[in-house]
């Protein structure tokens, strides 16, 4: 199959999709360390109750990384033709706009770290209006 426009975007795509599923893994396994991408830190002050509804409300965040991932990998890999492409650039304009709401968390709620989100956001989102546009 000869190299395209599109399937360089589906490429993309999948770098994206491992990259969500990585954060996940990451989130369900190191919840305190996920929690430093929105610039929050467990205090160790904090009850052991809070401590678990933290950790539970981190992996809960992880598993939807990995859904997004997952998502964005069975788009690439099994969409075909014009339609497929279309599916997945519209999953990687909603995956663009969950980062934005990720950013307007932490700047807004945390006060800081909202461009480890913002930053990628557009990237995402050009490669799934080049999608949708093929």
């Amino acid at each position: 199959m000869p190299f395209t426009r599109a399937s360089a975007l589906c490429t993309a795509s999948t770098v994206f999709a491992t990259i969500f599923v990585g954060f996940g893994i990451n989130a369900i396994l190191r919840p305190a360390h996920a929690l430093t991408f929105f610039e929050l830190v467990m205090s160790p002050s904090i009850s052991a109750a809070d401590q678990n509804l933290i950790e539970a409300m981190t992996v809960i965040y992880g598993a939807r990384d990995i859904f997004i991932g997952c998502a964005i990998y069975v788009a690439a890999f099994f969409g075909k033709g014009k339609s497929g492409e279309k599916v997945l650039g519209w999953i990687l304009l909603a995956t663009a706009a969950q980062a934005v709401v990720d950013g307007v968390v932490c700047k807004w709620m945390v006060g800081d770290g909202e461009w480890a989100h913002w930053g990628y956001a557009p990237v995402v989102a050009i490669t799934g209006a080049l999608l949708i546009r093929s």
